[in-house]
């Protein structure tokens, strides 16, 4: 792929020349067909230098772009690349033509989706080197050229990396800051003496200032409004505001990382740790019989591999233990070939709260297992090769490669595959399936009753009979290599605490660490998670720190999955915002996490009692005077706590009240119908199961629901509403 940057679209057959010849010259090949649209480029006199050097020079339809569906669809990633760049790096707009060269340049290093082999390798013949990549964006330290050097200063300028030198080993900078004469700010400078801090993004302002930053400024801002009338002139603050640096990270729910890179995690404090978790990693892929090892086949390339480390925590929020999985390069497998089907589902949370409550109920015992490298039992259907991993190669067989008997962690079939294994164990010792959640497993036998959840390694096993559950323990030690943790502590980062009562789930030790990671200001708290009256709108401005914003919903959001039902409305309100949130939306998000200060030790409390399954509906009509649409909420209960619950803006425009009630009664009626069906595969659950009960504050909804007489003012509400 070739892109040139150029003033006017008068450029182009001068463009293209160069192209031609650089493309005869160097491949030693012609250009026999070229395709393009219809712009006013690609006439005369264009059309004259195809025709001369006998170029068929194809025209798409009008309007039809998607007759040239590659070439507009490379165009779409370039835009889509350089755009992500100009956001992370806080680069100028002006900077476009730049940060296009540059997708242009790594994408050419990127094999193919279909062909293991890179653009660059097909034009000049070798593999890539990547050790020199950069981050675009990041701050530079450029040593002057010796002529420019002055004896009295610094002999570095600050720079901003901007991409590679064409047909040369050096790197492009853009001047940022210079104290030299003879250098001048935002001009272009070639140089190979640099020394790069790819954290550092000296264009970046707003976006990336410190989260306490933003709360001083924005607090200020409240208390500068509230004292306004009485002072005569607006006070200023005086405390001096420290930007900081995020980086273009990802969203993430993850609070604390862990390395990235084998040498990270090895050379770190807990690198004993860290080599151990290696150590049993192979291991266990060795006992498991995972590979074997064969010569190369011809015409076969073998995939690679990765490690990823994990930490693993205890209901208190200290490390449990250490993971180091061996991952496989996935991502260069061919559909088709090296894999067919990939899906394979999980638990829903819903499913373990559901359980826990019924445990609950009944004051059963909950058991918790974990699969030790759980993807390695997935018998393969499909003949795949790896390298052998560096460090743990065999004796005398460094030449040899790993043919995979059995599925290896990043794999694409390797879910579908340990989920298949799994079934197949269970069902051929007595479990049956719930049709509502395939995850969950049910053994139900005259002397009592076993019901198991799968999170693809982690599972929960709860029991009327201690013998069914010991026996359910050692027939998968027997098939598995298990790991029996006993009564249940944590589960998906949830702490799970018994009571003379019920039990009682929470997730405080991941409040703590939220309100640590993003320090929320002072240590006032609030004691609702939002001010209803406050009205939020989309931001035309300028954002402000979009990313910490993105980083903070996320945690929030499986907060809000796990354990929290009061978070729902509010997180769902703020996310709205998270492509642009404004000084108006920091506000709300921090009176949110203040509000979380305030109820860190909140949780669901399950007890023996009510044993019935109770609904809750309820809308809030034109709730964003935007677009003019409502939000729905409902929220199930069982054992006196919340087992499902949603909050969301409904996706059409509701005409009163009674329709948007009426909208969300529908949407709460499809949980009541999937928990309904759910407990029908419980044992001992009353049978048949009666209907569920949901609460609704609108006497109107409530009467068309109970009413098949014929009204005027409803009777555009669509069938699909009706089966309240």
């Amino acid at each position: 792929m070739n892109q040139k940057i150029q003033q006017s679209k008068d450029e182009a057959i001068d463009k293209f020349v160069l192209y031609k010849t650089e493309v005869e010259n160097q491949l030693n090949k012609k250009i026999k067909v070229l395709r393009s649209d219809r712009g006013g480029e690609y006439v005369s006199p264009f059309a004259d230098i195809c025709a001369q050097n006998g170029i068929i020079h194809e025209c798409t339809a009008p309007y039809s772009p998607q007759q040239n569906g590659i070439a507009e669809r490379k165009n779409r990633t370039l835009k889509e690349i350089m755009n992500a760049m100009l956001i992370s790096s806080g680069m100028s707009q002006d900077m476009w033509g730049e940060a296009i060269l540059l997708a242009t340049y790594l994408l050419n290093k990127i094999p193919f989706k279909k062909k293991d082999v890179t653009p660059y390798e097909l034009w000049m013949g070798r593999k890539p080197s990547y050790k020199y990549l950069k981050v675009w964006g990041c701050l530079a330290k450029v040593v002057v050229p010796p002529p420019k050097v002055q004896r009295i200063g610094p002999k570095t300028v600050d720079c901003v990396f901007i991409g590679y030198a064409h047909h040369s080993s050096a790197y492009r900078f853009l001047v940022h800051d210079s104290k030299n004469p003879d250098i001048h700010k935002n001009t272009i400078m070639e140089s190979r003496n640099a020394s790069f801090f790819e954290e550092v993004f000296p264009c970046l302002k707003k976006e990336h200032t410190s989260l306490s930053s933003c709360v001083d400024e924005i607090v200020h801002d409240e208390d500068q409004e509230q004292s306004e009338a009485e002072e005569v002139e607006p006070r200023r603050s005086k405390r001096q505001r420290i930007e900081k640096s995020f980086g273009p990270d990802f969203l993430t729910y993850i609070v604390e990382g862990e390395p990235q890179t084998y040498r990270e995690a090895v050379t770190s404090l807990e690198g004993p740790q860290w080599k151990e978790a290696i150590k049993n990693e192979i291991d266990s892929i060795l006992q498991n019989h995972t590979w074997e090892l064969v010569d190369l086949p011809p015409g076969c390339k073998p995939l690679g591999y990765r490690r990823i480390f994990k930490r693993k925590m205890k209901a208190d929020g200290s490390i449990d233990k250490y993971k180091a999985r061996l991952v496989i390069k996935g991502f260069r497998q061919k559909e088709g070939l090296d894999y067919f089907d990939t899906y394979s589902p999980v638990t829903r949370i819903t499913s373990i709260r559901m359980v826990l409550a019924i445990a609950a109920l009944r004051n059963l015992e909950v058991h918790q297992m974990d699969v030790k490298t759980a993807f390695l039992n997935g018998d393969l259907e499909e003949e795949i090769y790896m390298e052998q991993p560096v460090g743990f190669l065999a004796p005398g067989q460094a030449g040899k490669v790993c043919k995979l008997v059995k599925s290896l962690y990043g794999l694409k079939q390797a879910p579908k595959q340990w989920h298949q294994k799994f079934d197949q164990v269970m069902l051929n010792n007595g479990f049956k399936i719930n049709e509502c959640d395939k995850c969950v497993y049910v053994k139900n036998t005259t002397r009592g009753y076993v019901i198991l959840c799968l999170y693809v390694d982690d599972m929960l096993i709860v029991g009327s009979d201690d013998k069914m559950i010991k026996s359910t323990k050692d027939m998968l030690k027997a098939r598995f290599d298990m790991k029996d943790m006993g009564l249940a502590d944590v589960i998906l980062g949830v702490k799970i605490n018994r009571t003379q009562n019920g039990l009682v789930l929470s997730q405080s030790h991941y409040v703590d660490k939220i309100l640590e990671k993003f320090k929320p200001g002072d240590t006032s708290v609030a004691q609702t998670p939002i001010d209803t009256t406050q009205h939020l709108s989309k931001n035309r401005g300028e954002g402000v720190a979009q990313l910490e914003y993105s980083r903070i919903i996320g945690s929030l959001m499986y907060l809000m999955t796990c354990t929290r039902p009061d978070l729902a409305y509010a997180v769902s309100r703020l996310s709205r915002y998270t492509s642009n949130p404004s000084s108006e939306h920091w506000k709300s998000m921090i009176r949110l996490l203040r509000y979380l200060r305030y109820t860190r030790n909140y949780g669901l409390h399950y007890g023996r009692d009510p044993a019935v399954i109770e609904g809750f509906s309820d809308a809030n009509w034109i709730s964003d005077m935007k677009d003019s649409k409502s939000t729905s909420g409902y929220v199930f209960t069982l054992g006196g706590a919340a087992i499902a619950w949603k909050s969301s803006k409904q996706t059409l425009i509701a005409r009163s009240t009674m329709e948007s009630e009426f909208i969300a009664l529908d949407k709460a009626g499809e949980e009541a119908e999937w928990l309904r069906q759910f407990v029908e595969d419980v044992p001992r659950w009353p049978k048949p199961m009666s209907a569920i009960c949901i609460h609704c504050d609108c006497q109107s909804a409530i009467g068309r629901a109970q009413s098949a007489m014929y009204n005027g003012k409803s009777r555009h509400i669509r069938r699909r509403h009706n089966t309240i």
